[in-house]
């Protein structure tokens, strides 16, 4: 993991950020506090500076243990929705990126910011109900097309008996194909509909499932594992988890063109909102490429049924994928830019 550097003991550069910043140093005193963290925070940095962490921050325990993680793995921590409470202030809702840095050694930097979060909840039911309908339209779609394609088949068979040339059975044989081909897309649009069987999972297990069928399938792909050995296991579909994250690798294959890096890494996601009930810990998967990005004129909409930034690609994958860890109580969320996409899977530890 590289650290981020900053210029030794010179934070002035930090105070036009419209991101709330702290610095702390190796002994986890605060450096350095700039006017976007002084507003969210509600304190003059005046009486931040040169305090312990561990004080100003004494009522909030999960952004501590955030900071020891960064401490003790050496590597940025995410958490996208924490209460903050600092002095008698009540409770700040705030989305946290918490880095390792190498100037001051061994210090740290925290990035923090104001979240809403009954807008994300309101934008996540939105995209959800709006692709529930995308998918229920195609579901139906599916089921009428279904009947004329056997039908389309099952006459090109019978005209390929009766043809009198061997050459002109080339083109019944592709009619037979090419109708295969869409009922294999009829079945992919339904399948993701059936009930999910639910049990103990170990998500490490699903993880090395899909890392041995991905490497068989691109052995000139690099699979990388950064594995938290210590999550318990959850309550889901294997089989429906294991599909979900094959899909999302399997799109990041073909957005590389089979070279490339792919990564497996999870992690414990803390205070996590899903299907409108509040979690204190869940998991956290993360699937993560170098390849080019998602374009960004389909970035809003990569989950939707026949979106693709690929040429040929049916854009089912995702969609996909997203109905199946819905089913399992869980979400996905994506970030990407050119040379890093990231996919986050969130599932509760209970459900």
């Amino acid at each position: 993991m590289r650290m981020i550097s900053l210029p030794s003991m010179d934070f002035s550069g930090l105070d036009c950020l419209s991101t709330g910043t702290m610095v702390l140093d190796a002994d986890d005193r605060v450096l350095f506090v700039n006017p976007a963290a002084e507003t969210l925070l509600g304190l003059s940095g005046a009486l931040l500076v040169g305090e312990d962490a561990a004080r100003v921050f004494e009522r909030s325990p999960e952004l501590l243990a955030a900071i020891r993680t960064v401490r003790s793995e050496n590597e940025t921590v995410v958490e996208y929705e924490l209460d903050v409470l600092v002095g008698n202030h009540p409770p700040i809702r705030l989305g946290c990126n918490i880095s390792p840095l190498d100037r001051p050694q061994h210090g740290v930097l925290i990035e923090i910011r104001s979240v809403d979060p009954q807008l994300r909840i309101a934008r996540l039911e939105q995209a959800r109900l709006q692709q529930e309908a995308n998918r229920e339209l195609l579901r139906n779609l599916a089921h009428e097309i279904k009947n004329p394609l056997g039908g389309i088949r099952g006459a090109a068979q019978l005209l390929e008996h009766e043809l009198p040339r061997e050459s002109l059975r080339e083109y019944t044989q592709v009619i037979i194909k090419e109708s295969d081909r869409l009922q294999s897309l009829m079945e992919r649009l339904l399948t993701p509909h059936r009930v999910p069987r639910f049990g103990a999972v170990n998500i490490h297990e699903v993880l090395e499932r899909v890392r041995s069928l991905i490497l068989a399938e691109t052995p000139s792909v690099t699979l990388r594992r950064d594995y938290d050995i210590s999550l318990p296991e959850i309550r889901a579909d294997a089989e429906q988890l294991i599909q979900a994250t094959l899909n999302i690798a399997r799109n990041a294959v073909q957005a590389m063109h089979g070279q490339g890096e792919i990564v497996f890494k999870t992690r414990v996601a803390r205070q996590i909102t899903l299907e409108n009930r509040r979690y204190q810990l869940g998991l956290r998967v993360e699937i993560i490429d170098n390849g080019p990005g998602i374009p960004e004129s389909i970035r809003e909409q990569i989950f939707y049924p026949l979106v693709s930034g690929r040429e040929g690609g049916t854009g089912l994958g995702l969609a996909v994928a997203q109905t199946l860890v819905a089913q399992n109580h869980g979400t996905i969320d994506c970030e990407s830019h050119p040379g890093h996409t990231v996919f986050f899977i969130f599932l509760p530890f209970q459900g």
